[in-house]
């Protein structure tokens, strides 16, 4: 048996040691909102039938979960870990399966969003409050998504609804002088016109962003607080059966502290301002097609010790999609164009490129098999022509039992610091690539669910911070530069089950994140992580208690500066006081458990969250 897929033969066997009915897992919520997948396909498929590895994150999710932030949210699910340099509302990373924070894409309500200076979503900005149910798929994407979908796509849904009219509203307060209020309109306003709006405000006092052992050029023993305010609006017009017209807005605005010295006031003002049209059209019974305009705009501005700066990145997207059906096959044509415009203060990055893009994909289903296969090409004025593709199979011993396999290659765009910033970035750098391969297999069966994936994902041309020695004449101090390759490697578990009123579920990851040059585990991800959680309901109430675990991992490339290992736990009830009115009660870290997601960076302690909310069904 070849080393890797001892790992599968691992989880097959544990499998097979414990009845399906006490496996435990981290997935999907059983229900509705997990019994369709919109993002692994970019179309509306039955969670059973999608093949690639996916985790839906639901509105009820969200509500109990009383997190501060998405990020916090995400931290809970599995195949993925976080890293924050202090509180709530301060600078945020996520990475998918070991990738980098720049190595997935990010949408929200299919408009890509992120930063084209540093890579990635500026999640701090994200508003919790606006968002309905979370999509997370894991794995490469970039045949269907383009450039940076190397470890996955994360898709963010805000609030919507249909049927009557109705008022929402939910409140609550917290430690670290935590507040929230937010306040919404969703429903039908007419037989054929659906809208949405929601308006939220958040902010909490918090507390250093930095330890004393940060140093004198770092630390500030002031707190670290944020204030965030928030809009969604959604309208939606039936024109005629099977043809709609809609838009869409998002306006977020984050004003965050941080450290940077022991007097400035250091703050980060984050905005976030999302704005596309779109419309669908059914034009036969084998025919759909949809077309969408979108602008996304990230604006950072900073205002710190070390001087001012302003850094502004602006995506115009057009995207046409085509969906044919062959009997149960669907042919998926697509075409997008996508213009990322930079505007700073440091006038060398005030750049622009374009993408045009073309990609294909079938999807096959026939009995007990089920197939896919995708191709893209997509051609940036600035770093020339990437053609991605991915294919995967699943069949189905039974109703409840399939196995998949997938093969698929995926790139990263190079971040306009790592091409254009003075002193450091390179014109001629390329794109980072990898090729995964994976093999999962999936129970399903009433409330048990349980899922076993192990996968491979080998980079090259890894864009790092290189020596001079690697770097081009006249950088003395260094570059970033295409030098490293990387195998990001492991074995996710996961499902959840139910006894009566109990529920458990949890999720373990066992992964080897290697810099294959340098023979060193990637900064901030762990070897083990995992997840364990149990939900008790009666009457009108529920009871939950959740711990999170962490290994060790190191804060830098060299592997010389160790984070510790670290256990969380947090307990939390909801009761329906009437219909649709419920209250909730968490209590976040109640070990108060002193940890860290970045060096000399501080976590909250044991803290508490109430809160009440009305109209959410």
């Amino acid at each position: 048996m070849t080393s890797a897929f001892k790992p599968l033969a691992l989880s097959l066997a544990l499998a097979a040691a414990f009845p399906t009915s006490i496996v435990l897992a981290q997935t999907a919520t059983v229900g509705a909102a997990a019994s369709v997948m919109i993002t692994a396909g970019r179309q509306t498929q039955a969670a059973k039938d999608v093949l690639a590895d996916n985790v839906v994150i639901s509105a009820e999710d969200i509500a109990k979960s009383g997190a501060a932030s998405v990020v916090d949210l995400l931290q809970q699910q599995r195949g993925i870990e976080i890293s924050r340099n202090g509180g709530p509302g301060t600078t945020s990373s996520v990475f998918m399966r070991g990738g980098s924070n720049a190595q997935n894409v990010v949408l929200i309500d299919g408009v890509r969003i992120g930063s084209s200076t540093t890579g990635g979503a500026s999640w701090s900005a994200i508003p919790l409050s606006q968002i309905d149910h979370i999509e997370v798929v894991y794995g490469p994407l970039s045949s269907l998504y383009g450039a940076d979908a190397m470890g996955g796509v994360i898709q963010i849904f805000t609030k919507k609804g249909a049927g009557s009219i109705t008022p929402t509203l939910s409140a609550g307060m917290g430690s670290y002088g935590a507040r929230k209020l937010q306040a919404g309109l969703i429903g039908s306003i007419a037989e054929n016109l659906n809208l949405s709006l929601n308006a939220g405000h958040e902010e909490n006092s918090g507390f250093s962003a930095t330890k004393p052992a940060a140093g004198p050029y770092s630390y500030n023993i002031d707190k670290d607080g944020y204030a965030m305010d928030s809009f969604n609006g959604r309208l939606v017009w039936e024109v005629s059966k099977g043809f709609e017209l809609g838009a869409s807005v998002l306006h977020s605005r984050n004003n965050a502290q941080f450290d940077s010295g022991p007097t400035q006031d250091d703050r980060n003002i984050t905005t976030l301002e999302n704005i596309a049209v779109f419309g669908r059209g059914k034009f036969s019974d084998y025919w759909t097609a949809s077309l969408q305009f979108a602008k996304a705009e990230d604006k950072g501005y900073t205002d710190a010790s070390y001087g001012k700066s302003q850094i502004d990145t602006r995506q115009e997207s057009v995207s046409f999609q085509n969906d044919i059906r062959i009997g149960k096959d669907v042919l998926q044509l697509i075409a997008e164009t996508r213009d990322e415009n930079v505007d700073t203060t440091t006038l060398a990055l005030n750049r622009k490129r374009t993408t045009n893009s073309f990609a294909a994909s079938y999807v096959f289903k026939q009995d007990a098999h089920l197939a896919s296969a995708s191709i893209r090409n997509d051609r940036s004025s600035q770093y020339g022509s990437n053609t991605t593709g991915s294919v995967a199979y699943g069949y189905r011993f039974s109703d409840a039992l399939r196995i998949n396999a997938s093969y698929g290659t995926s790139f990263r765009a190079p971040t306009f610091n790592e091409l254009y910033y003075p002193g450091y970035g390179v014109a001629t750098n390329k794109p980072e690539k990898a090729k995964n391969a994976e093999i999962g297999v999936y129970f399903e069966q009433g409330d048990t669910q349980l899922s076993a994936v192990y996968y491979q994902n080998k980079a090259t041309d890894l864009l790092v911070s290189a020596g001079s020695k690697d770097c081009p004449a006249g950088y003395s101090f260094g570059c970033a530069r295409n030098v490293n390759k990387a195998t990001l490697s492991g074995l996710s578990i996961g499902g959840t089950t139910r006894f009566a009123d109990l529920t458990v579920r949890g999720s373990i990851d066992i992964q080897d994140p290697k810099d294959d040059t340098a023979n060193k585990r990637l900064a901030r991800r762990a070897k083990q992580h995992g997840t364990l959680a149990a939900e008790y309901s009666f009457a009108n109430a529920k009871l939950g208690v959740e711990a999170i675990y962490s290994g060790d991992r190191y804060d830098d490339a060299a592997n010389t500066k160790v984070l510790g290992s670290y256990n969380l736990l947090n307990l939390y009830a909801t009761y329906e006081v009437a219909k649709n009115t419920t209250v909730l009660a968490r209590w976040n870290n109640a070990l108060n458990k002193d940890y860290e997601l970045a060096r000399n960076y501080a976590t909250a302690g044991s803290n508490v969250f109430v809160g009440v909310s009305y109209g959410f069904k």
